[in-house]
């Protein structure tokens, strides 16, 4: 556990009377700040540490905030802060695609990146609160797609766009909460704009759980990949589908060279099974088993896999192989079994 996090839960436990309600009022605010941090850092785990930072600070200095700003504006400065010194590193996280130009279906895979290399998925309920209306606005810009686009930014301008065009804040709270002039963080985000507009994919479709076309899709892409059956599979992909296995940075792009690749290297996830998940990142995502290689009847962790769609086809399939760390945060079992 992070020292963060520890330190934040020691101090809460000696909370009494008022304190407790402060301390639940920060609680209010986590999970929007963890989407917020989390489109800053692209990492669910980073973003968790940051929020639990951001408590911490707020906690042990909280006789000193006076109500000068809100509760809200105050916690997203300091998350805002924290963020910034934990991107003082050389490398921002990509998505395989970022990187390279797509593989070949039959290329052996590469060695594996470390996981600071990439963007990580992260569950929709750490990131979305109770609001259905909430929801459709905070989708788009925790898309995959959205969030590798913002690592493209400087951590600075990173920021401000996000307060500025996703939390609707004003350029005046931007300018407080990052000690800057109004019109510099206007001139920053027209900077920041410009580079999005270049790098921004198009737009897939937003995942909408009630529409009968779209869970027919998903359904569909279930049934075809538990039976194995790539003919099938590939109707239901689009003519540039990417697919993606971080932490590998092969991709392979095209449903021919998709179903080739399945059948070929990827073809340990014959019989494989799907659990599906709340979601991940807006979009509908399984936890994904394959068969233990020596016992029988038994399904071990191989992904968390999340679907891209685009219209009546599925655009991107994202398999994040990292299940030691992936599996506990959605809290998925460390195996299936048959029943018996």
């Amino acid at each position: 556990m992070p020292c963060g996090i520890v330190s934040f839960m020691s101090d809460a436990s000696t909370a009494t009377g008022p304190d407790r309600e402060v301390l639940a009022e920060f609680e209010t605010h986590r999970r929007e700040l963890c989407a917020y941090a989390y489109r800053m850092l692209g990492s669910s785990f980073e973003a968790e540490d940051a929020v639990q930072e951001t408590f911490t600070r707020a906690w042990r200095s909280y006789d000193s905030f006076e109500g000068r700003a809100s509760l809200r504006s105050w916690l997203y400065k300091i998350t805002t802060n924290i963020c910034l010194d934990m991107l003082d590193r050389p490398q921002s996280r990509a998505r395989p695609m970022d990187l390279n130009g797509p593989g070949r279906p039959d290329s052996p895979l590469p060695a594996p990146q470390p996981d600071y290399v990439w963007i990580e998925p992260i569950p929709n309920a750490l990131a979305f609160g109770a609001d259905p209306a909430e929801h459709a606005s905070t989708k788009d810009t925790l898309r995959l797609a959205f969030v590798a686009a913002c690592q493209h930014l400087p951590a600075t301008q990173r920021a401000i766009l996000i307060m500025r065009e996703v939390l609707r804040f004003s350029a005046s709270e931007t300018a407080e909460a990052l000690t800057m002039s109004p019109a510099s963080v206007n001139s920053a985000l027209q900077r920041a704009r410009a580079t999005m507009s270049k790098v921004t994919p198009t737009v897939a479709d937003r995942f909408d759980e009630t529409d009968p076309g779209q869970r027919k899709l998903v359904d569909d892409f279930v049934a075809a990949f538990e039976a194995y059956d790539m003919d099938a599979l590939t109707t239901l992909l689009k003519t540039d589908v990417a697919l993606s296995m971080p932490p590998f940075d092969l991709w392979i792009s095209g449903p021919e060279n998709v179903a080739a690749f399945m059948l070929g290297t990827g073809s340990a996830c014959r019989d494989s099974r799907l659990v599906p998940l709340e979601g991940a990142n807006g979009a509908p995502a399984f936890g994904h088993y394959k068969p233990h290689a020596e016992q029988p009847g038994v399904w071990v962790p191989w992904s968390i896999t999340i679907l891209e769609l685009d219209g009546p086809t599925i655009a991107g399939l994202n398999f994040f192989l990292d299940t030691d760390r992936l599996f506990p945060l959605f809290g998925l079992a460390p195996e299936l079994r048959e029943a018996v």
